[in-house]
């Protein structure tokens, strides 16, 4: 009983210690939380995919089979993809009267992909503060830019995406009848497991937006923070060249497709793959990514993985093609950042000399 009655008061001590150490630490805590359960998500799910893979026959499918050419060359469009947004984003300040360096918008936004890695959604954040300290844009000002940059993205994405599935029925009803199969068997294919991460994908998708939501609330009780904001969504209606604008979005996402497209080359079990199967997974592994996860590992992983599977591709060659592609074009993505933070580096350091 004795043993018990020390036992219970040690739990206890633990209990209290823990509950005073959280009540002292809690902003440090909800931070190191924020931080740590997009790459939980993401490696959970990457785990359950990758779980009794066999990596020696990916490995060698990495060194002796794939196509490097291909590969390399996909990289060029992940940089135009990004060298066109900041181009873009520096039209949209113009109307602020706001004039930054092109390429400090470029390096900014270089620099705001290399720090979703780490903090995922803090890339906003990250490319606004970088153009506030080497050119005295506004923080807010910016901010309210990007949010109009967002709203432009995804209604063209919206856009895209009823068109491909308005394209795609007939096709989706000949996949079927060609192979035998219909929905319903498709469907009963899809494990319990498949189910379930759909659905936890979907919840945290619903969380982050209510959260946000939340966020932006909250902030837009601060009147000077709303008029900064408002001038920066508006913005678009003065932006002086409005073809050219449009021209710049559609380099983005021509360049974002490409940046995937062309990696096909890259392996001969996705030769029988064409534009079809290529846009239809690549708009599902776009939306996949509002999934807040460090660039959509595992999320993006899981979806375009499916399609595929659903055009005919193995499950084998799907995962190994997932995997392989994300890895080397997410590599691009810190080499970038670490480029454009010393070259900022580099400048300010003459300014200083």
């Amino acid at each position: 009983m004795r043993i018990y009655e020390l036992f219970c008061t040690f739990v206890s001590n633990i209990i209290a210690k823990i509950r005073l150490f959280l009540m002292n630490n809690n902003k440090t805590f909800k931070k190191a939380l924020n931080i740590a359960l997009p790459f939980v998500l993401g490696g959970g799910i990457l785990w359950w995919m990758y779980r009794g893979t066999d990596f020696k026959a990916m490995e060698d499918t990495l060194m002796h089979q794939m196509d490097w050419g291909w590969m390399l060359f996909s990289l060029v469009f992940g940089v135009t993809a990004q060298m066109f947004r900041g181009i873009r984003w520096k039209q949209t300040l113009e109307p602020l009267d706001e004039h930054p360096r092109t390429i400090d918008c470029i390096h900014a936004v270089f620099i705001s992909y290399a720090s979703s890695l780490i903090i995922p959604r803090s890339g906003e954040l990250s490319r606004c503060g970088i153009l506030a300290k080497y050119d005295g844009t506004p923080f807010l000002k910016s901010l309210g830019t990007v949010v109009t940059e967002r709203i432009i993205d995804s209604l063209l994405l919206l856009t895209i995406t009823l068109i491909v599935f308005l394209s795609q029925v007939t096709v989706f009803n000949s996949f079927f009848h060609n192979t035998g199969t219909n929905l319903a068997d498709f469907l009963r294919g899809f494990t319990t497991m498949g189910y379930m991460v759909t659905a936890i994908c979907l919840i945290i998708t619903i969380l982050f937006l209510w959260y946000a939501m939340r966020r932006f609330t909250f902030m837009t009780r601060l009147r000077e923070m709303v008029k900064n904001l408002k001038e920066g969504v508006l913005s678009l209606k003065d932006v002086r060249n409005k073809w050219l604008f449009a021209f710049y979005t559609i380099a983005i996402w021509f360049s974002y497709f490409l940046h995937y497209w062309v990696t096909f080359k890259s392996f001969d079990f996705m030769a029988e793959l064409g534009f079809t199967a290529a846009i239809v997974s690549f708009i599902i592994g776009s939306i996949s990514v509002i999934v807040p996860t460090p660039n959509g590992a595992g999320p993006w992983h899981f979806a375009v993985k499916t399609i595929l599977i659903l055009y005919g591709l193995t499950d084998t060659d799907a995962i190994t093609f997932v995997l392989i592609v994300h890895t080397i074009q997410t590599a691009l993505v810190p080499i970038l950042g670490i480029y454009s933070i010393t070259a900022l580096g580099m400048r300010q350091a003459k300014r200083l000399y």
